[in-house]
């Protein structure tokens, strides 16, 4: 017996899911990001253990990484979806990349990975836990200074 891999309809809609997620990292657009999370998710952070709400999320990981990073993106191919029998939970692993930042201004790859839970309710899936790290040996600062298009 294998894992319980999404169906076609199911990775698809959550691979948009992933697009709009990095296009809004991208943009530092974090208004248009909290609707896709349950307001008490529980996130994983590189700057604190457990963060337990999207207002901690936001605070802590967002605003110390993504201002700071560029050029966000999940590597769509290499995603897996996983979905439970009853279709109310779904665990998103996919890789991701981005640009990090030296002191001096030069770029360097950041890339890392990410588990997302999901649960749906009310014919909406929330994402209500994130953990996104970087891989092995990438520096955990990144020096960028974009500024945040909407809190």
């Amino acid at each position: 017996m294998g894992l319980p891999e999404a169906d076609a309809e199911t990775k698809a809609w959550f691979t948009a899911w992933l697009e709009g997620f990095s296009a809004h990292v991208r943009a530092v657009d974090y208004a248009s990001a909290r609707p896709l999370f349950h307001p008490d998710i529980l996130a994983f952070g590189t700057h604190k253990d457990v963060l337990p709400s999207l207002e901690a999320w936001v605070n802590t990981q967002w605003d110390n990484v993504w201002p700071k990073t560029d050029d966000f993106h999940f590597d769509i191919g290499a995603t897996h979806v996983l979905v439970s029998d009853d279709r109310s939970l779904a665990v998103v692993v996919a890789p991701w990349t981005s640009t990090g930042f030296n002191p001096d201004g030069t770029p360097f790859d950041r890339p890392g990975r990410a588990t997302i839970v999901f649960h749906k309710s009310g014919g909406k899936w929330l994402g209500v836990h994130s953990h996104l790290s970087l891989n092995r040996g990438v520096p955990q600062s990144s020096h960028g200074d974009r500024s945040v298009k909407a809190r």
